[in-house]
């Protein structure tokens, strides 16, 4: 556990925006709960189950979204109300509050002498870059548009107005801190989120004749496009996930693709380990997907932007495809055919993203900034 004895309560909260999946975010708090085993979590709304034993077996206290009516698969028609939901918490007596946010978890208000950590995977993607991704025309009801054209300029003056809150952002990649400048004129340094590499190893498998992607089915993740170009190919194309998005993308898929809903961890490796390579078409800010894959010694077919640009070494363990259209990525999987991939060199590349090192790098900094504020 982080020494935290410089802190003048020597409590911790962790705050994450909800608790719906274990999705990236979530892989990052299990490991931040490993890191202070003893911490209280707080989140707007969790569904029980969801998430992993070491995450539930910790103190979790959710907001009054959570007994709201749909909440738990319509939590997002909830964004309006989220950033007043997270200012309830009530974490006075905690002297150290590390955030895990990519929506509002940020905005959680710290008692007087706290110290606000916030490990930002994004500034609020939903009201900044990806706001027609997620509310433009054909993505969502006329009404739902009208409403969050309205209420964005409000969202965007409270996610800068609340940045002010946090003593220090960490960000899980250089894009990020790029753009966490850009929307709070702030500075942060950049610690890459951890990857499972002890986990995701190179099975004594046979590649096989097919393509992957595992993904959520968010609007941002541009899985249409990756079906659109598997359907031009006729290759086998299998899609690990499921998300808001599935019904729109198993309409437009032919008959090599195969939807196979959320699997285990295990089902995920052997597949990470049989397929010819991993398809990653959205921008990612980090993207641990590909870092898995690639602990399997399997290359990655990305588009070339993101975070992506800072995990996958192009021709060594992956290749990069621009612009983000069907027919670049065509010509990208038609290219990776020719490459002799060395499994051993690309795992080597994922190995730099182990948990140990994401644990050491954040624990240094924070025991630092606690060091320097009780000196």
């Amino acid at each position: 556990m982080t020494d935290i004895s410089s802190s003048p309560e020597k409590r911790v909260a962790i705050i994450h925006d909800w608790l719906t999946g274990m999705r990236g975010g979530e892989k990052v708090l299990e490991v931040l709960c490993e890191l202070y085993p003893e911490a209280d979590i707080f989140t707007l709304i969790h569904v029980k189950g969801s998430v992993s034993k070491t995450i539930e077996s910790h103190k979790i206290y959710t907001s009054f979204l959570q007994k709201m009516p749909f909440v738990k698969n319509k939590y997002r028609y909830y964004l309006p109300v989220m950033p007043f939901a997270i200012e309830q918490f009530d974490l006075k007596e905690y002297g150290l509050i590390v955030s895990s946010s990519h929506c509002v978890a940020k905005g959680a208000k710290k008692g007087k002498d706290a110290l606000n950590i916030s490990y930002c995977y994004t500034p609020m993607r939903y009201i900044w870059d990806l706001f027609d991704d997620y509310f433009g025309i054909g993505k969502t009801n006329i009404f739902v548009r009208i409403i969050m054209k309205a209420l964005r300029p409000l969202l965007k003056k409270w996610d800068v107005k609340s940045s002010k809150n946090v003593d220090s952002f960490i960000a899980i990649s250089k894009s990020i801190s790029k753009r966490i400048e850009k929307a709070y004129g702030r500075n942060s340094i950049a610690i890459y989120p951890p990857v499972n590499t002890g986990k995701y190893l190179i099975l004594p498998v046979k590649r096989e004749k097919f393509y992957l992607i595992v993904s959520a089915f968010a609007p941002y993740k541009r899985i249409d496009i990756a079906i659109k170009a598997f359907n031009l190919l006729g290759y086998k194309l299998r899609i690990i996930g499921e998300g808001q998005e599935e019904k729109r993308l198993k309409k437009i898929a032919q008959n090599n693709i195969e939807f196979m809903g959320w699997q285990t961890d295990e089902v995920i490796q052997e597949n990470y380990s049989k397929c010819a390579a991993l398809i990653f078409p959205g921008e990612e800010d980090f993207g641990m997907v590909p870092v898995e894959a690639m602990a399997c010694g399997t290359p990655v077919i990305a588009y070339g932007k993101g975070g992506a640009l800072e995990t996958i070494v192009e021709g060594k363990s992956g290749l990069f495809f621009s612009p983000q259209t069907e027919a670049a990525l065509i010509k990208a999987v038609k290219t990776s055919e020719t490459v002799n991939w060395s499994s051993s060199e690309i795992r080597a590349v994922a190995e730099k993203f182990s948990i140990q090192r994401f644990k050491d790098e954040m624990a240094e900094f924070i025991v630092k900034r606690l060091k320097s504020r009780s000196s």
